[in-house]
């Protein structure tokens, strides 16, 4: 008996690229299809569907400016994770390989190419990585999580499918938690998060906006917000200070059941975390990431602002007092928080896995 066909799933090494993949994984295997990661070392700090027998670390880089000696170390690691990539083609064998963005997916998707294996790129944000730009035009089919991606790329909107942000199983599970807007006397319940780039900011600004909202108001928050560790005991001794009720900590691994039990979220806008609040529906302040070459956290927070979900502010804009003038209009207004949440949650796609599993199954002809 023949085993199953092999689908390699290509990721860089962050969670905006991990959690699509290990959705799309989960539901390849429901289909009895076998699953591989191919990432970064980064990713073995990781858990959930990839058990480390699961991945395959290829050595990559990023292309970090222009300078001569930085830009010649990348194209060695690059090069060298090429060659180990199309080792393991010749050894797996995949009926297909998916990338998820991230230069760590470069080596893989190239190495496949070169043995004729269908390939596919998939791209969360409303303005398409840099990485998987640099794959689109070589490879098999293109997904994207929102519509009009490539619309001024007729080649390549030819063969792009609008399959949404696959979503892990914890994610779906909260999206089935009902959205209850907060009274006028009862407890607001907000969630803080920041990112791997985001939660200094908000040790910043968000401690001293609390601080500038009415008393009343202290004692009805319960406070959830990720803090660096370097971070923890200014932002503690704020809140400690006010007496607000709060959980502080770097990282949340149980962040879908946060997202779900909260009734506004403070955070930066990457492609996961829009994607994770509309299929939640949770309504959210959004700080799009600034300097970024594309501005696609500036796009992405645009697709919940358009949808009513959201409010977007630059960071420029991103004061303490604009930030408590904002908590406290929308504490004051539940109906409000009520109608913006129902708003993200019609950007929200929860068979995105399956949209895509089945653009998989058609490009590897299983």
């Amino acid at each position: 008996m023949s085993e199953a066909p092999l689908i390699l799933l290509a990721a860089g090494g962050t969670g905006g690229h991990l959690f699509p993949a290990e959705a799309l994984g989960v539901a390849l295997m429901k289909r009895g299809l076998r699953v591989r990661l191919v990432t970064d070392a980064r990713a073995l700090k990781y858990s959930g569907l990839f058990s480390r027998d699961m991945i395959d670390v290829v050595p990559s880089e990023t292309f970090r400016g222009r300078n001569p000696i930085s830009l010649a170390r990348t194209g060695i690691m690059l090069a060298a994770g090429t060659g180990i990539a199309l080792n393991l083609m010749r050894r797996l064998k995949p009926a297909a390989v998916i990338g998820f963005g991230g230069y760590p997916t470069l080596p893989p998707l190239v190495a496949a190419k070169l043995f004729g294996i269908p390939t596919i790129i998939h791209d969360s944000n409303a303005v398409m990585g840099r990485a998987n730009r640099l794959l689109s035009s070589r490879v098999s089919a293109i997904a994207t999580s929102l519509p009009g991606v490539l619309d001024r790329d007729p080649e390549l909107a030819k063969k792009t499918t609008t399959t949404g942000t696959p979503m892990r199983p914890a994610i779906l599970a909260a999206a089935a938690v009902s959205y209850i807007a907060p009274d006028l006397t009862g407890p607001l319940r907000l969630l803080v998060v920041g990112g791997s780039q985001g939660a200094r900011i908000m040790a910043d600004i968000v401690p001293s906006a609390i601080e500038r909202l009415e008393p009343a108001l202290w004692s009805r928050l319960v406070l959830t917000q990720q803090v660096r560790g370097e971070d923890m005991a200014r932002v503690r001794a704020v809140y400690d200070k006010l007496k607000i009720k709060v959980e502080l900590a770097p990282f949340f691994s149980d962040l879908p059941a946060r997202l779900a039990s909260s009734q506004l979220v403070i955070s930066r806008s990457g492609a996961g975390t829009v994607a994770e609040l509309g299929a939640i529906g949770r309504p959210s302040i959004l700080v799009p990431l600034p300097g970024a070459i594309d501005q696609d956290q500036f796009a992405n927070a645009g697709v919940l602002v358009d949808a009513g979900g959201a409010i977007r502010l630059a960071q420029s804009e991103f004061t303490p007092d604009r930030l408590a003038a904002e908590i406290s209009a929308l504490a004051a207004e539940p109906a409000r928080l009520a109608t913006m949440a129902a708003g993200a949650r019609k950007v929200g796609k929860l068979d995105a896995a399956e949209r895509l599993a089945d653009l998989v199954a058609k490009v590897a002809g299983i």
